[in-house]
């Protein structure tokens, strides 16, 4: 899986990969696919109460016990491709090379 479609077309390109799906690309016993931007966001604060609706100042700073992340509407679709992949019994192992920097982690 890499950060994006064109990131993919070349590691695709060196690996002999083909065979254009939708949202993918398959041969020569690889799936090569992307992320389009974030697939993935922190939940809004009013996702963990209702009284983060409307901000207050006193009620900040916000710590859940357990952060809540919430599938980006803009890559939804893209999202489900992925997740349908990963779960292929035919998928053994699964190589992340998309952006490595801060932007890329959610901790």
């Amino acid at each position: 899986m890499t950060e994006k479609p064109s990131v993919a077309m070349s590691y695709a390109k060196v690996l002999g990969v083909q065979g254009r799906q939708d949202g993918y690309l398959e041969g020569s016993g690889y799936i090569v696919s992307w992320c389009i931007g974030h697939l993935v966001e922190l939940a809004p604060p009013s996702t963990y109460d209702e009284k983060y609706v409307k901000w207050n100042v006193a009620d900040l700073p916000i710590l859940p016990q357990r952060w809540q992340h919430l599938v980006s509407a803009s890559t939804k679709k893209q999202f489900g491709i992925l997740k349908k992949l990963m779960h292929r019994a035919d998928v053994e192992s699964i190589i992340c090379a998309t952006d490595a920097g801060q932007c890329g982690w959610v901790t």
